[in-house]
């Protein structure tokens, strides 16, 4: 083999190997994401079985980060990328880190939804959590649907999203303490209530930071804290 074609031919590995995590961080994107939904549904539906589901699915998201881990320190020691491969590299172990977080705020919220189906009790609070839940299901799947086109522009205006649930999330805290104020009898169960908000809002953080990921992926630029 001459030495052009086999320079060829490691790069075409190389270029597999970058498609692969790339593809195995979108599989582990979807599998949060749908971890998240039904984490969401769980609560809203008092359903505990699926959120039962979620809880023992979650370890299935932590060997998912092990093993793309691994596979970029596999690509950093063998081919030693720079440039924009060694940014890739870098921004799959972070997002990929980012995700797992979001499965453990899934698993938090599921925690939570079989403790409220429980108690069978009033339905304060579960407006805010439909509410919050459907915009950070949106704001992660746009952050995904991003990553995977490298798409800056679509990565900026999810971005702006946060800003909303964050808002969100105020409201409904102040709505939350008004229904323990009202009805001594919901603190209980709203204090649970709160917990899932905050988890939403933290995953929202987490799909933002993926955003500022693909940015530093395609354009070399760290628009953290900015």
């Amino acid at each position: 083999m001459s030495k052009m074609s086999f320079e060829n031919h490691i790069m075409k590995q190389f270029d597999e190997e970058l498609e692969e995590i790339r593809t195995r961080l979108m599989e582990m994107g979807g599998k949060v994401e749908q971890q998240l939904q039904n984490a969401v549904r769980a609560v809203t539906e008092a359903d505990s079985a699926l959120a039962e589901m979620v809880i023992k699915e979650e370890k299935f998201v932590d060997e998912m980060e092990v093993d793309i881990d691994e596979a970029c320190i596999l690509i950093i020691a063998r081919r030693q990328p720079a440039a924009s491969d060694l940014r890739l590299v870098m921004m799959v172990t972070k997002a990929v880190n980012d995700l797992e977080r979001i499965g453990d705020e899934a698993k938090k919220i599921a925690n939570h939804a079989v403790l409220l189906a429980g108690e069978k009790t009033g339905s304060q609070g579960y407006t805010e959590v439909r509410h919050m839940g459907q915009s950070v299901v949106s704001m992660l799947n746009n952050a995904l649907d991003a990553f995977a086109r490298f798409d800056v522009d679509a990565a900026m205006r999810t971005l702006e999203e946060d800003k909303k649930i964050d808002l969100d999330y105020k409201t409904a805290l102040r709505e939350l303490v008004t229904y323990m104020m009202e009805d001594p009898r919901s603190i209980s169960r709203v204090i649970n209530i709160l917990w899932v908000v905050r988890s939403l809002e933290r995953i929202g953080d987490h799909a933002k930071n993926l955003c500022e990921q693909i940015v530093f992926v395609v354009k070399g630029k760290d628009i953290r804290h900015q």
